[in-house]
């Protein structure tokens, strides 16, 4: 295997990596933006995120210095090529960008930009970011080598990369600004599930991009296959952190404090009265507090979202060495029985996973027009 085919190889694994090592958007959009530069060995790359004006939330780029980037001035608009493949989302690849119709200078400190080779970079139906490479490196004594098909095709995979990696990201801050228990629950599970659908679908199409490399295919397929067994690891990685992350509030206040904060929120912000009681409980150990936090705005997205309840009630106590979490509410109840085969888990699932993880038990006790409660206890150090 050539060293090129090697190198590319490498910045497609440096680039899913990303998702693992960072969490911040920003550090993930120049670890993109330096993987994409290696990978299709160009002099400029760069990554544009749209706001909703006509120009750029964040512009990343590689190549350009901090003095020439400084020089260059504000961040571009949305406009010309940058435009079409905005509005588009297509692909665009050109011999040379400056004899393009659409194209429409560029400040004076700007560097000469060539051949381009650009893709929107989509979540679903969405374009939430541009990628963009100008100026490929040329090993020929004359002329221009441009970019490729299979160049183009290469930062198609990267592309879907930028998109993991960026909702990644965006979810991971949103969780971490968000102050409602309910909003912060649900992020942390689409974190999760997100990640991991998208992170199976990469491992396929990491395979399937074999046919790209046709020089010496079998150490190619080898290669791609351990950017497949990544894949994996780093879902593993994001799996652990979004389940251990324990929210500053717990640290900060303990578990009483905090959830008699977010109940008083849910309970502004909810038709149903929302109420909490604790009776002497004590600090619990980190792991079990958090399992207990987590379950509690569980059962309470629950409640207030598919209950119809008029009434919430949280309840914390002793119990023998132990503690016990009980959840319960007036609303419409359902059978326990017949959930798995209606589909509609509602988090059970999740909640005894997570009960069972600090060697706890739930039970739920519920029946149509009944109401329903949910108990979770932890044993005692």
């Amino acid at each position: 295997m050539s060293h090129g085919t090697r190198s590319g190889l490498a910045a497609v694994s440096s680039a899913l990596l990303a998702m693992s090592r960072h969490l911040e958007v920003r550090d993930v959009l120049k670890t993109i933006v330096a993987s994409a530069r290696e990978l299709l060995d160009a002099q400029y790359a760069a990554l544009g995120v749209p706001d909703d004006h006509g120009g750029f939330a964040q512009f990343v780029v590689d190549g350009v210095s901090d003095a020439q980037w400084k020089a260059i001035g504000p961040l571009p608009r949305q406009h010309g090529v940058l435009a079409a493949m905005l509005r588009e989302a297509r692909p665009e690849r050109l011999a040379d960008l400056r004899q393009d119709p659409r194209f429409e200078g560029w400040p004076d400190a700007h560097p000469e930009l060539a051949d381009f080779l650009g893709l929107p970079i989509r979540d679903g139906d969405e374009v939430i970011g541009a990628l963009f490479l100008a100026n490929k490196n040329c090993q020929k004594p004359e002329g221009s080598c441009g970019f490729t098909a299979e160049d183009e095709d290469l930062l198609g995979i990267l592309a879907q990369h930028a998109a993991i990696a960026l909702t990644n990201a965006r979810l991971y801050e949103r969780s971490r600004e968000l102050t409602i228990a309910e909003e912060r629950s649900r992020l942390a599970h689409e974190l999760h599930d997100a990640v991991s659908q998208k992170l199976f679908s990469l491992r396929l199409t990491a395979q399937a991009a074999t046919a790209l490399v046709d020089r010496d295919p079998a150490r190619a397929k080898e290669e791609l296959h351990q950017v497949a067994a990544l894949a994996a690891e780093a879902a593993d990685e994001l799996r652990a952190a979004v389940v251990e992350l324990r929210p500053a509030a717990l640290d900060e206040d303990g578990l009483v404090a905090t959830l008699r904060t977010q109940i008083q929120v849910l309970d502004r912000a909810h038709s149903a009265r929302v109420t909490f009681t604790s009776h002497g409980i004590r600090a619990l150990p980190a792991a079990q507090e958090e399992a207990l936090l987590r379950v509690a705005q569980e059962a309470l997205h629950n409640a207030l979202r598919h209950s119809g309840a008029a009434h919430v009630e949280v309840v914390m106590a002793r119990r023998g060495n132990g503690v016990v979490l009980r959840v319960t509410d007036d609303g419409d109840g359902f059978d326990p029985t017949t959930v798995r085969r209606a589909g509609r888990h509602l988090g059970l699932v999740s909640m005894r996973d997570r009960a069972s993880g600090v060697g706890g038990t739930l039970t739920v006790e519920s029946a149509p027009g009944k109401g329903t409660a949910i108990e979770m206890e932890v044993p005692g150090g």
